[in-house]
């Protein structure tokens, strides 16, 4: 049975991996693995050890503690508060591959179009 923080583990490599654009095969050729090794880490069904962890950390420029933010205990079992609920944002946006696409995308746009999509969106939020 997998254990809970390998599952959290795993998802948070999964979506640090679309949040840069990487593949499994690209993830897996930097940090020296077969790719099905990062389809078992993120499934969870693999735990993965302090040094690959490391690793994987170094190929998706991003420090260990980002696979471990989000595992505060029991904080992982609250019910949404109001506001999240009043926003409809899911719980763990970084776990929608269609958000975490809309993040890479608005991130490539030239950075003054990206203010000014901003700014649109901000005006769509306030008049829905």
């Amino acid at each position: 049975m997998t254990h809970p923080v390998d599952v959290h583990v795993g998802k948070r490599i999964r979506h640090r991996r679309w949040l840069v654009g990487m593949t499994q095969q690209q993830l897996a050729e930097k940090v020296g693995i077969k790719f099905q090794q990062i389809q078992k880490y993120e499934t969870g069904a693999n735990r993965v050890s302090a040094s690959r962890l490391w690793d994987i950390a170094d190929a998706l420029s991003t420090p260990v503690s980002f696979f471990f933010e989000g595992m505060d205990g029991e904080d992982s079992l609250e019910v949404p508060s109001d506001a999240q609920i009043a926003n409809s944002v899911p719980r763990d946006i970084l776990g929608d591959k269609e958000a975490l696409d809309l993040i890479r995308s608005y991130y490539s746009i030239p950075e003054h179009q990206r203010r000014r999509l901003f700014e649109l969106a901000r005006v769509l939020s306030d008049v829905a």
